[in-house]
């Protein structure tokens, strides 16, 4: 079971982990053990995800996310098969969290005639001021 916060939880089965070796440095270990962690998450046919955040999640998951709704994600930053599927799984915890996210309602406002009222009387003010600058006659 895997908890993302009070409301979600995914089960182990909807997640599916394969190995591959990561690329870059790294000496012999490199080319014999298979360390990188790709993730599945099938999130399109999720129970356990609700609709708002499914569609939130593939806004923000963007490129790592197939037309099929299944969210890919990587993870070689570690030397261990371990510590970059924990690295992985964490990552997919705080994506659903950050979809999870409702966003606060802003309640639209108009300003007050008062404060219309300062703002044409300071534009009075300020043209009168520009309109003293002008060329001095001499009569």
């Amino acid at each position: 079971m895997i908890r993302i916060n009070s409301n979600i939880t995914l089960d182990d089965s909807e997640v599916t982990e394969s190995f591959i070796r990561a690329s870059g440095p790294g000496g012999q270990n490199v080319n014999k053990v298979e360390t990188a962690v790709q993730l599945r998450f099938d999130a399109k046919s999720s129970p356990n995800l609700p609709p708002y955040v499914f569609t939130k999640l593939r806004e923000l998951a963007g490129q790592r996310m197939t037309k099929e709704g299944v969210l890919v994600l990587s993870s070689s930053e570690y030397r261990s098969q371990d510590r970059n599927r924990k690295a992985a799984i964490e990552r997919l915890c705080e994506l659903i969290r950050k979809a999870a996210v409702v966003p606060k309602y802003r309640r639209p406002t108009k300003p007050t005639y008062a404060s219309k009222l300062r703002r044409l009387e300071k534009k009075q003010r300020r043209g009168g001021l520009k309109k003293s600058r002008g060329k001095v006659h001499l009569d």
